[in-house]
């Protein structure tokens, strides 16, 4: 990846396809967490299962997000990119956001492009858990819009002065320290069980410099 830079990035020459890159948080935000709510209301007044039930699925899924999070940074946005056209996808899909890290149009997925992959996983947790699979889809949409208000919450504005600020931390890590590690933003989780949580006490010092703010 390269130096960070300030201002927003360019991916299309394009005006149209430009725009389409580009969203404000507050649209994935209210559209994501409204439809976690109402898929897990559905789950228990539609649907008929316990609210117990419904809640443990509910939870569950929004921790498999934070797998998926993880799953995602580390082996699609960070591909290797031997190629020109490699490197485009690359860019394209991630490396504008290390480029420009503080362009706030760019902290969150399309809406075009997340609501279709939303429909995609809701029909594969329906397919695979039955009912069960609307409570479950609905944490994970729960704990994407979380991970969406986190990692703009990181992004533009300074860490709080408490235990949160270790998410802070962390994902400086993975920007201004090394993007082979740090992959986890909502959860340093997956970043422990896999092995992949930079261990190199300068790294570590250099993470609470507070970068990207």
């Amino acid at each position: 990846m390269g130096t960070p830079k300030p201002g927003p990035g360019k991916i299309f020459d394009n005006p149209f396809l430009e725009a389409l890159t580009k969203t404000h948080i507050a649209v994935p935000l209210a559209l994501f967490w409204s439809a976690g709510a109402i898929t897990l209301w559905y789950s228990v007044a539609q649907l008929g299962l316990a609210w117990t039930s419904a809640v443990l699925f509910f939870a569950v899924g929004a921790l498999f997000f934070t797998l998926i999070e993880y799953v995602m940074h580390r082996y699609l946005y960070h591909i290797p990119a031997p190629t020109e056209k490699r490197k485009k996808f690359q860019y394209t899909i991630h490396g504008v956001h290390h480029d420009h890290p503080r362009d706030k149009s760019r902290l969150a997925l399309p809406p075009v492009v997340s609501i279709v992959l939303a429909v995609l996983f809701i029909a594969l947790f329906r397919l695979v858990m039955g009912e069960y699979g609307y409570a479950f889809g609905g944490g994970f949409l729960f704990g994407y819009s979380t991970y969406l208000a986190a990692h703009y919450a990181i992004h533009m504005y300074k860490p709080p002065k408490n235990f949160l600020s270790l998410i802070w931390k962390h994902h400086n890590l993975h920007h201004f320290v090394g993007d082979d590690g740090a992959f986890g933003v909502s959860s340093p989780l997956w970043d422990y069980v896999f092995g992949t949580m930079p261990s190199d006490p300068k790294r570590k010092a250099a993470a609470r410099e507070n970068r990207l703010v």
